[in-house]
């Protein structure tokens, strides 16, 4: 089996999981990746990825390679939070991905401020930089959708630019269904990521 080698050159992705499937995962997967090309990751959440999984999935980087992925917290303000990354991502050099993982509520709908935000982020970043944005999606109750996971504001998302992925388990404890666009992809997730 291969490393997943995901396509997103500048894209703004909004992904929503089914939750505790790998969402983390796949952006710290894509961080590597990433850092592994010679650019930086910006990576925003409220809590900082578990650190034996980040290292599982940056093992094969060097610490110089890996002193390129900056980190920082949203707990506070979400606006100042959207500035922070602005900045990083227009002045430090070769940025080449920001992710901002749990970026909103894990249920209800999404702060109409959030959404303003992250749209400010969407039009303001590098159009050469990618953008991953990761939230807990979740499951149609009234059965009308063909998704196995819906994403929360994902008409509002669209009309800022993002497109939608969807990330589910698959049919076993280590299989993932990556759903982009009108295309799914069974992945096997393990300790070094995602791979097909």
């Amino acid at each position: 089996m291969d490393r997943y080698q995901f396509k997103a050159d500048g894209e703004r992705i909004h992904l929503a999981v089914e939750g505790s499937t790998g969402g983390t995962t796949l952006g710290l997967h894509m961080a590597a990746d990433v850092i592994n090309r010679g650019q930086r990751v910006l990576w925003a959440s409220a809590e900082m990825p578990d650190p034996a999984r980040f290292s599982q999935l940056f093992q094969h980087l060097s610490l110089v390679e890996s002193s390129r992925f900056h980190a920082m917290n949203f707990g506070g303000r979400f606006d100042r939070a959207i500035d922070a990354l602005l900045d990083a991502a227009t002045s430090l050099p070769s940025v080449g991905l920001v992710v901002m993982d749990d970026w909103c509520p894990s249920s209800g709908r999404v702060p109409a401020d959030k959404l303003n935000d992250v749209g400010r982020l969407a039009d303001d970043c590098p159009g050469n930089i990618t953008l991953l944005l990761i939230s807990k999606g979740s499951v149609d109750a009234s059965g009308t959708s063909k998704d196995a996971i819906v994403a929360r504001a994902e008409t509002s998302m669209k009309s800022k630019g993002f497109s939608t992925w969807r990330l589910w388990r698959g049919k076993n404890s280590h299989q993932r269904v990556l759903a982009v666009d009108d295309s799914e992809t069974t992945l096997t997730i393990d300790d070094s990521g995602f791979v097909s």
